[in-house]
């Protein structure tokens, strides 16, 4: 492994560390969890990158749940979002 694979391992289990667990589910099992959290707060991000992406991150029980979509997710009125300029997520 190259000193710049290294050094990028070890940046990505530091940003896991530092953020906690984030557990990447399917945008239906995502809409379902929200629907379930009395005051939810999303996190939502846009990319046109090949084609509009959507990146969403919750906070549920202490975990950070992420999922990722081609059609914007229904939230419920009851969401409070923010949007972001951009999601990143480490990963493993």
């Amino acid at each position: 492994m190259s000193a710049a694979h290294a050094a990028a391992a070890a940046a990505a289990i530091n940003a896991i560390k530092a953020s906690g667990a984030i557990v990447q589910v399917g945008p239906d099992d995502f809409q379902r969890l929200v629907m379930k959290l009395e005051d939810p707060l999303v996190v939502v991000s846009e990319s046109s990158f090949f084609g509009t992406r959507y990146k969403y991150l919750t906070a549920y029980k202490g975990l950070v749940f992420y999922a990722k979509s081609r059609e914007p997710l229904k939230l419920g009125g009851r969401a409070e979002v923010v949007r972001a300029n951009g999601i990143w997520v480490p990963s493993t």
